[in-house]
């Protein structure tokens, strides 16, 4: 069975990235809005993946696998 370990990696990913979007920001008046954009879009982004992700390696429900008579 797969692992979760990618979703803590992805994670560490975002958090980096994330980091160097805070600190490489330009000075000027939309400063504030283009950090939010960043971390933002960051955050979205990888839990949208993380969901997808963690849904197909731990389903809900089994496959249902359909009986056959003979």
């Amino acid at each position: 069975m797969s692992s979760s370990l990618p979703a803590v990696y992805v994670l560490v990913l975002a958090v980096i990235l994330g980091s160097a979007g805070w600190v490489s920001t330009r000075k000027g008046p939309n400063q504030t809005l283009i950090r939010t954009s960043i971390l933002l879009t960051l955050a979205c982004c990888y839990l949208m993946w993380m969901v997808t992700y963690l849904a197909q390696v731990h389903p809900l429900e089994r496959p249902r696998v359909p009986v056959v008579a003979e």
